[in-house]
């Protein structure tokens, strides 16, 4: 439930309206703070109304999968539409986490349509939507972060983020890194090899971390029904 009640938001939006033809008709300082005035009081009646948030995610989302199926000029549309719906979205739920994520994915998506540079602006609001991710929950867009670090060859803030997400254990599985085409640009350098054999090597010691534990608790078990057997044998 909206925190301010319907009557609540129409009055508030009433004085928002007010603050803004003010604003039209007056200069400098004046203008801009019943700018900001009312632009704030616009935010508060739309934060935290947890169903039309989910309603411009889930109709983003819509939209985004639907451009993924589109290889001609429609497709950008359809992605630019997804991505203005994710950020209407944020207006409403600031900390609405998958809205920015998809919307960095959307970018990135865009970027690889349009065939743009490592540097075009495109990327750069990608970057800007994951960097908001990990603001929301640390770590969940790291790997995002590390692809395009990935495609801009800056192979030290790559790793950084590729750290991170095997720390927040965020990261795809190995096979699905390797076949990333945003990565394809870091697979030979020595950096990356030495990343991926030490999530191999994290898996084999995962493994035999396991199966010591395994073990163990077979011993303990065995120890314990030993104790029971010896104990039962005083007994009599």
């Amino acid at each position: 439930m909206s925190l301010l009640s319907p009557f609540t938001k129409k009055s508030k939006l009433t004085t928002a309206n007010k603050q803004t033809a003010e604003a039209r008709i007056s200069e400098g300082t004046t203008r801009d703070g019943l700018f900001k005035a009312a632009y704030l009081s616009y935010a508060e009646i739309l934060q935290d109304d947890a169903l039309r948030a989910e309603t411009l995610y889930q109709w983003g989302f819509a939209l985004y999968h639907q451009a993924t199926t589109r290889t001609d000029d429609s497709a950008a549309n359809l992605y630019q539409d997804a991505i203005d719906k994710f950020a209407f979205c944020m207006l409403i739920n600031p900390n609405y986490l998958a809205a920015a994520i998809d919307s960095g994915v959307a970018y990135m998506d865009l970027a690889r349509l349009k065939q743009v540079e490592a540097d075009d602006r495109l990327y750069l609001l990608a970057k800007n939507q994951f960097e908001k991710a990990n603001i929301i929950q640390a770590g969940t867009a790291s790997y995002n972060l590390a692809c395009i670090y990935a495609l801009q060859g800056n192979a030290d803030a790559s790793l950084a983020e590729l750290e991170i997400a095997r720390a927040k254990v965020t990261l795809p599985a190995i096979d699905d890194i390797l076949n990333d085409p945003d990565m394809s640009s870091a697979k030979d350098q020595a950096w990356f090899i030495a990343f991926i054999e030490s999530l191999h090597q994290d898996i084999v010691d995962a493994k035999a971390k396991a199966e010591a534990e395994a073990e163990a608790k077979i011993i303990a078990e065995e120890q314990k029904k030993l104790k029971k057997v010896s104990k039962d044998a005083n007994y009599y």
